[in-house]
């Protein structure tokens, strides 16, 4: 017998945005939902809408109706559901939100029947959900006090999921609706989209509760029913008056997150004009600015042309608020660069936003804005990143916070993170938990997981207890499973959302972590969904390195030196290049970057764009490098099939590299529109990770057959498309990042002081350490001065060289390398020492008033030379300093001296690393030297002209290890000894065979054998290693620390 299945509205659904609590995407609850044919699901997070997003996407796919709420829980006990009736009832729930969000700390909020603004929730139908365990008197005063404030739009809710006191709850529920007269529904209090799901919810709760599943209790659910059930199983649970009454709430909902409308803020319109007037003054004021000489036709047309397009889109406000916010930084003499598909706009490079001069390059605006794709523009702008907050806070000020907010980054589990709660959750112990973390395990497969845990177990010694098969199938395999899910909410680097109304009725906003900044509880692609534009205000640390070298170097000129005053295309600059001399410098300091730079050989500004894209996954699992290189070598052999794609691929030699150029192809080759274009560029998107190119091959391969291509030609332009699909460079992008790059080479160039100086203030920035870049620095003849209380300020400075004439190329340490020393006691020896100079670590101590933890950082860092002599001596002496009564704090101390004899090399060595992370003394492995040559291991510099294929042996501290996305399991690692770098190269094999030496070892010997490279004469050099041995024991207390990509 069939049983009827009635109509039926879910209204109390959490999904695993409900942080801990829910157990199943919205996505997954969306599409269960509508498999299970209800009429409706309502997404109610707790105080929350950060899921809602995802859902109503996935129930616009699939056709089944979304409302939209959240639930509370009220200070009290209980709580209820607030569901939004219209667009009016949305703005009232955002706002409600926000206010309960904003009262609290961040990640928590509170609702109290005291002192929450009810009022607030008029737009909203509400479902009270009232506590479990609670007697009728209470019951049903909880029912009058909310009937009071709701009226009509007051819902009881009923839900039965088979716990102890089911029916007497049901019939006091019956009683007290009837009494209050409020109608009871139907609601399920669903955690999961499916019962499967229930071990995955246990292990959330206990992550929640702090405590391990089998000591949860009572905490946990006694059964597996919260998640959504069949319609004939409901009708077997609730009167059907109960669920007739799920659906009738569900017809009073009719909001639909397609209803919001987003305005943006007036403030930068020119009074008396329109937004598009005003954005037209302002480009050609720009391009009167940029173009003296007058403005190309070309240049013109590309303006009328984005300026059309803009009207036509309403995006000239964007525009106007992002030229405002570059003015505003460009004023206060703030460093910043537009980069991004922005590159390719006139419009932009008129508004000073990028510096990329359209006359100069092959735009294509469409990879910008297109009218088929109805998506906002993206402009990513880079400012100093330690002058950043002076932007945000303009901003602020500006807007106002009830305007202006953060996005938010939905922060996710990764298999560190998963594999840590889990583990806790379970009950494994927290030493094997800590050690299979450290294994980097990603979630590949089972069988690696067990590899990397049998691993871990090993490093735990013999004695360790291995834990139960069971507990460890369970540990794993729930660890995979939370794998992606959301864990909480954090700020997005500088993505800003401005709105002209209150920001509050369009989302709600809640308190970051940092002091005196709010986060919407959207990210950047729910705001993509929802056509709510952002503004990027992002840092970018090269550009902080770039401003102090520009500042130090018209300091000693005597004006004001810019950027443009940089001279272009300057030859020894790129011979420094092509040497791949290049540590330090902006994106082509990568290992990766620096093996292709002696191959590519960039002579020009336009080699070096093509440098910054090629080394990317893109281009590489394309296969588009070596017919590139190729290419280069015999550039007269280079056929292209056609004039179309000739104009396409001409730049790069018959190699489609670019994203703009795929796009190209596809218009040019296979008739495309610009629109379709795009669609296929934003398939190949690395941040979507869904794939999605496959679609266009008959529409791309079939349009270029049409046209004339062979079938082999045409197949082939598509797997280098797909290539793209492992993140691809626009050449927008590359050329913003290549001008960064050529003003990087040129100040390390001709100013290695000025450069060493600016990234050591600018620390930390990326991939070298301040030991390898001061190394370096002083293997271009730079000299390096120690920390000095009667020199040093808390930057790093230039210091006058004792050469005649004097030299200009002396570095002098600042106190912001020494660990420990705060920069308010720097600054205080900085004034007194200003005063007169010190005469004791007395006279110090009591004149810049240090306590005795400073005087330690000091004498640890070797900064007390001038004032006590060698290193032992200033830690006895600031030892001895014991802060006098204040009475006595003018009195000199007079006590015999104690003479301590000096430390031995290596341990001043041990000292430098231990308090500055790097030594002016002799290098560790110098100290190791003897020992090492013994074992026949033999130094960078000798490996160095070694003949390709000879069988050496190589040691040196470890400061680097990546194995990026695209090395299909290659391990880059760079040693460092006291003659240089080498580079090694792990393959899979040999990782799988001695992880532990590879990932734990600080000081490594390598056995292999040396390669190089006959394309550039052998400048490009490697290790392949073939052996591996841990020498960490010979470090001692050395504190080293390699940089870690993974």
């Amino acid at each position: 017998m069939n049983l009827p299945e009635p109509d039926y509205a879910e209204l109390h659904c959490l999904s695993n945005f409900s942080f801990q609590r829910g157990a199943s995407h919205p996505e997954e609850l969306v599409a269960r939902a509508h498999a299970l044919g209800y009429r409706a699901l309502a997404m109610t997070d707790e105080c929350s809408v950060a899921g809602v997003v995802r859902a109503h996407l996935e129930a616009k796919k699939c056709g089944l109706k979304l409302l939209l709420g959240a639930e509370f829980v009220l200070d009290e006990g209980g709580g209820f559901v607030a569901l939004a009736r219209d667009l009016n009832g949305w703005g009232d729930l955002c706002e409600f939100i926000t206010a309960a969000r904003r009262a609290a700390p961040k990640g928590c909020y509170t609702v109290s029947r005291a002192r929450s603004d009810f009022g607030l929730l008029k737009g909203c139908e509400i479902v009270l959900l009232p506590p479990f365990a609670i007697n009728f008197e209470a019951l049903y005063a909880i029912c009058i006090w909310a009937r009071g404030l709701f009226g009509t739009q007051l819902w009881l809710a009923t839900t039965v999921q088979h716990q102890p006191g089911d029916v007497l709850r049901q019939h006091a529920l019956k009683r007290v609706s009837e009494m209050c007269e409020v109608p009871l529904v139907a609601v399920g209090g669903v955690l999961m989209h499916v019962r499967s799901r229930k071990p995955l919810q246990d292990m959330l709760t206990a992550v929640r509760l702090g405590r391990a599943v089998a000591q949860a209790g009572f905490g946990l659910l006694p059964n597996a029913e919260a998640h959504l059930r069949s319609r004939a199983r409901l009708a077997q649970l609730y009167p059907l008056e109960c669920l007739a009454n799920s659906v009738a709430v569900a017809s009073r909902c009719h909001f639909n997150l397609d209803e919001l409308r987003y305005q943006y803020p007036m403030e930068t319109v020119l009074p008396g004009l329109t937004p598009s007037q005003t954005l037209r003054q302002f480009t050609y004021e720009g391009a009167s600015q940029r173009y003296p000489q007058g403005l190309p036709a070309s240049v013109q047309q590309q303006l009328e042309h984005e300026l059309g397009l803009i009207a036509e889109l309403k995006y000239e406000m964007y525009f106007l608020t992002v030229h405002d916010l570059v003015a505003f930084a460009r004023a206060r003499h703030i460093l910043c660069q537009g980069r991004g598909s922005a590159a390719n706009s006139a419009v932009c490079y008129c508004l000073g936003v990028t510096e990329v001069d359209p006359s100069r390059m092959s735009m294509l605006f469409e990879r910008f804005i297109s009218r088929e794709r109805n998506e906002p523009p993206d402009i990513d702008v880079d400012f100093e990143h330690q002058r950043r907050e002076e932007v945000i806070q303009y901003i602020y000020a500006k807007y106002g916070r009830d305007r202006a907010a953060l996005t938010a980054t939905v922060i996710s589990y990764r298999p560190r993170s998963a594999l840590r709660d889990v583990g806790r959750a379970m009950g494994i112990d927290e030493a094997l938990i800590t050690a299979l973390s450290k294994e980097h395990p990603g979630m590949y497969c089972r069988e690696v997981l067990t590899e990397r845990l049998a691993a871990a177990l090993a490093s735990l010694g013999p004695d360790h207890p291995a834990p139960e098969g069971e507990a460890v199938a369970r540990w794993l395999s729930l660890s995979r499973q939370v794998q992606g899910f959301p864990r909480h909410l954090s700020q997005h680097v500088g993505g800003f959302v401005l709105t002209q109304g209150r920001l509050t009725r369009l989302v709600p906003v809640e308190n970051a972590a940092m002091p005196e900044r709010s986060i919407i509880q959207w990210d950047k692609d729910d705001l993509d969904a929802m056509g709510l534009l952002k503004v990027d205000v992002l840092a970018l640390g090269m550009l902080s390195a770039i401003r102090r070298c520009l500042d130090l170097i018209g300091a000693r000129r005597g004006y004001d030196f810019q950027m443009q005053d940089i001279p272009a295309e300057d030859p020894a600059t790129y011979d420094m290049i092509c040497r791949a001399d290049t540590v330090g410098v902006f994106q082509i300091e990568s290992r990766a970057q620096m093996s292709m730079l002696p191959r590519l050989r960039p002579r020009c500004f336009y080699d070096l764009v093509v440098q910054v894209a090629i080394v990317r996954p893109g281009p590489i699992q394309g296969g588009m490098v070596h017919p590139y290189l190729k290419a280069r070598e015999h550039p007269d052999d280079v056929v292209y099939v056609s004039e179309a794609l000739k104009e396409a691929l001409k730049r790069t030699l018959g190699v489609p590299i670019f994203q703009e150029q795929v796009m190209q192809i596809a218009m040019l080759a296979a008739g495309f529109s610009a629109g379709e274009s795009d669609s296929l560029r934003r398939s190949m998107a690395a941040w979507k990770r869904k794939g999605g190119v496959h679609k266009f091959y008959d529409r791309l391969v079939g349009g270029m057959v049409e046209r004339g291509y062979t079938r082999d030609y045409a197949e082939g332009i598509f797997k280098q498309i797909e290539g793209f699909g492992e993140y691809g460079f626009p050449e927008s992008h590359a050329a913003s990042f290549a001008l960064l790059v050529y003003v990087s080479c040129w100040l390390k160039h001709h100013e290695p002081a000025i450069f060493l100086t600016a990234m050591l203030n600018s620390q930390p920035l990326g991939f070298y350490s301040a030991s390898q870049l001061t190394q370096d620095a002083q293997r271009h003849g730079v000299t390096v001065r120690a920390v000095d209380v009667m020199h040093s300020t808390w930057d790093c400075a230039l210091e006058e060289g004792g050469a005649s004439p004097p030299s200009h190329n002396t570095v002098r340490l600042g106190f912001r390398q020494v660990s420990g020393l705060a920069q308010g006691a720097a600054q205080r020896i900085v004034d007194a020492r200003a005063q007169a100079p010190y005469t004791s670590t007395e006279d110090l101590a009591l004149r810049a008033q240090l306590d005795r933890g400073d005087l330690n950082a000091l004498a640890g860092a070797d900064a007390l030379a001038a004032l006590s002599g060698h290193r032992r001596q200033q830690v006895w002496d600031a030892s001895a300093l014991k802060p006098a009564p204040p009475l006595l704090q003018s009195v000199p101390v007079e006590e015999e001296f104690l003479q301590l004899n000096p430390a031995s090399e290596g341990q001043e060595v041990l000292f430098d690393y231990a308090t500055l992370g790097l030594t002016l003394r002799s290098h560790p492995l110098l100290l190791l030297r003897e020992q090492l040559s013994k074992e026949k291991l033999m130094t960078a510099a000798q490996l160095h002209d070694l003949p390709d294929g000879r069988l050496v042996r190589a040691c040196g501290l470890v400061v680097m290890r990546q194995r990026p996305p695209t090395a299909k399991g290659v391990t880059f690692v760079t040693l460092e000894d006291e003659t240089g770098t080498v580079n090694v190269i792990v393959w899979k094999s040999l990782q799988e065979k001695q992880r532990r030496e590879l990932m734990r070892s600080r000081l490594l010997a390598v056995y292999g054998v040396w390669q190089r490279d006959a394309e550039t004469g052998g400048q490009v050099r490697h290790l392949i290693a073939g052996h591996l041995r841990d020498l960490t024991p010979l470090l001692g207390g050395l504190a080293t620390q390699s940089r870690e990509f993974h």
